[in-house]
């Protein structure tokens, strides 16, 4: 058996400090760069808690120098030494381990690697595809594995809260029968009935009903669903839900129950602590004001309803929409009179992508209306069309005519392009 199996490591590559000064510590790791000063060798060690910078020096140990000249990246490796301070000069402030490095007296390279298909440091600017096809690579980056560390914390409190509300953690069949859902089912045959197969289950709906009635009163699970749908931004064929369903209950122990949980993951990960009772609307107010039954309320860009001042313009386009039952609803952009008319075509395109047929402006700058359609609205018109949307000087409204579902779909997605576009959205909220 290699010697280095012997070995306990002793500590990970982030946890160093400067307490640890003087300390015989045992690291294993990748290696994520080598240089060579001056015949002095160092290499950074990565594991998934950080880096610590490790230094080979002759007069330490010959065999480890003689053997460190042959590490290159991703190698895996063990090393044993000391804990020093770095000589001034040498401290890096943008790392936790910046003020130490680690003398080695004993390196074992545990596991050579071919040379990698692309820098790791350079992740960003490599190609989708190339670190899907090396996915094991593209996982050792720092982002996605904090991505991961965030999402188990994340699920452990989620586990530990509801358990703490009396709710049971029960898990439900894979290998079931297929029900209706809003998704294609995803089909496995049974060898021991030829002809026949399983459906792997879109939700647990039926078996936490069935466990409601058996008198489990609180059931919870982080459940895996499939679904044989197209994929989307928020689509994908498989996916973990935190699942749940209560007996004997009322909705406002629901809301109490979610922003409970909520305040409980944003302040625990990552130190935000989240007001409550969360604002609530209707699903009506909801898709009247954003078009919209998961609106993004970080910014405003309300949709306005002008139907009952289109119907009395002179634009037939309105007046015809209203007539057959359809709305006339509107967007006032802020500081829009900017966009140019590509800017204006392209947003144009962009509603059509949800079944608008196509979308009139308004600009209003110093000598007042710039539009196509101003000519076909009165003063008084005008005014009230102004008052209902809030047009300002040097402001964008944009129209669009059409049934409600179509309205609501186009001015509901063109608000989030736009707010995009304006950056007007603020990530950190």
């Amino acid at each position: 058996m290699n010697k280095i199996m012997e070995w306990t490591r002793t500590h990970y590559c982030g946890d160093l400090k400067t307490e640890n000064v003087d300390q015989e510590v045992v690291l294993m790791g990748w290696c994520q760069t080598r240089r060579d000063h001056g015949g002095v060798i160092f290499v950074d060690l990565r594991d998934y808690t950080g880096i610590s910078q490790i230094v080979f020096k002759m007069e330490i140990s010959e065999t480890s120098h003689v053997l460190a000249d042959s590490i290159r990246g991703e190698f895996v490796l063990a090393v044993k030494g000391k804990v020093a301070h770095r000589i001034e000069g040498n401290v890096n402030p943008k790392l936790p381990t910046g003020e130490i490095e680690i003398m080695v007296d004993t390196l074992e390279i545990l596991n050579k690697s071919e040379t990698p298909p692309y820098v790791l440091e350079n992740r960003e600017n490599v190609d989708e595809k190339l670190r899907l096809t090396y996915r094991f690579l593209d996982l050792r980056d720092s982002t996605l594995q904090n991505n991961l560390m965030l999402r188990s914390q994340s699920l452990q409190i989620v586990r530990n809260y509801f358990i703490s509300q009396r709710f049971f953690e029960i898990e439900t069949p894979i290998l079931t029968k297929s029900t209706p859902e809003g998704a294609r089912d995803y089909l496995v045959p049974s060898r021991v009935n030829p002809g026949l197969f399983f459906a792997l289950p879109q939700s647990p709906q039926l078996f936490k009903q069935l466990l409601m009635i058996s008198g489990y009163d609180r059931y919870m699970q982080l459940a895996r669903c499939f679904r044989d749908e197209d994929l989307r931004g928020n689509r994908q064929p498989e996916f973990t839900q935190i699942d749940l369903e209560l007996s004997f209950t009322e909705p406002e122990e629901i809301y109490k129950l979610t922003e409970g949980l909520m305040v409980k993951l944003f302040e625990e990960t990552i130190s935000v602590k989240v007001e409550t009772p969360f604002q609530r609307m209707t699903y009506q107010e909801s898709m009247e004001n954003y078009g919209s039954d998961a609106p993004d309320i970080r910014f405003d860009l309300k949709l306005k309803d002008i139907s009952d001042i289109a119907s009395e313009c002179e634009l037939r386009v309105f007046k015809q929409v209203v007539d057959k039952g359809g709305i006339v609803k509107a967007i006032c952009v802020p500081g829009g009179a900017d966009f140019s008319r590509k800017d204006l075509d392209d947003l144009t395109e962009f509603a059509q992508i949800y079944g608008a047929k196509g979308m009139a402006w308004i600009k209003r700058n110093q000598d007042g209306w710039q539009s196509p359609i101003g000519k076909f609205f009165t003063s008084k018109q005008k005014d009230a069309l102004e008052e209902r949307v809030g047009l300002n000087l040097g402001d964008l409204v944009l129209f669009c005519a059409d049934n409600t579902k179509v309205v609501h779909d186009a001015l509901g997605n063109l608000r989030k392009e736009i707010a995009l576009r304006r950056g007007l959205i603020n990530n950190s909220e």
